[in-house]
């Protein structure tokens, strides 16, 4: 009987039949989002009183799509 401990490593490509890694991906993925979305509604609350001499905000978010 052989004692061998070693785990064979999956490439990248071969982990999408695997629904825990999927699960940790989709998770990743919408935590990524939200953190990428709470620093855009951060830097724009700092930027809000930020005006030209027209009174037209300085900063703003250009657009929203989809993805």
């Amino acid at each position: 009987m052989m004692n061998n401990k070693v785990i064979e490593l999956k490439k990248p490509g071969e982990f999408t039949e695997d629904p825990l890694t999927e699960l940790l991906r989709t998770g990743a993925r919408q935590l990524i989002g939200e953190a990428v979305e709470a620093e855009l509604q951060e830097l724009l609350q700092q930027y809000a009183d930020l005006r030209n001499k027209n009174g037209h905000m300085q900063v703003v978010r250009n657009g929203y799509l989809p993805e």
